[in-house]
């Protein structure tokens, strides 16, 4: 019997690339996650700001707008102390300047490694 769409985990997404975003929704979905999606660091707080469910923001690094994915995770780590960060980027220059317990996965990923990091993630 499937989960009901409550008692899935809530991932929010946020990549600017329409097309990449639309691929990692469908990955995270079949995993078994309910997916929020956000086109830019800016709609994803909105998203936070408003929703007490997400439980993990999965955020490529490189992003326009007012903020990337990095100060992004940042934002995250300090108002959503609970929230858990899955960063993406096909540039591994940024890997230490991410929060304390933020999870890199790089790009071009697999849906085995993000599933099973989104899994590693809820169950901790």
């Amino acid at each position: 019997m499937a989960q009901s769409a409550a008692k899935r985990p809530v991932v929010l997404i946020v990549e600017d690339e329409f097309l990449i975003r639309m691929r990692a929704a469908d990955i995270i979905e079949g995993g078994g996650f309910e997916v929020v999606e956000a086109a830019d660091a800016d709609e994803a707080i909105l998203i936070l700001e408003s929703r007490g469910d997400i439980r993990v923001v999965f955020t490529d690094i490189r992003m326009p707008g007012s903020m990337d994915g990095l100060k992004l995770a940042h934002a995250v780590r300090d108002r959503w102390p609970p929230v858990h960060i899955v960063a993406t980027s096909a540039h591994h220059t940024v890997i230490d300047e991410l929060p304390a317990g933020t999870v890199f996965l790089p790009k071009p990923y697999s849906e085995r490694k993000i599933v099973g990091a989104l899994d590693a993630l809820i169950a901790s």
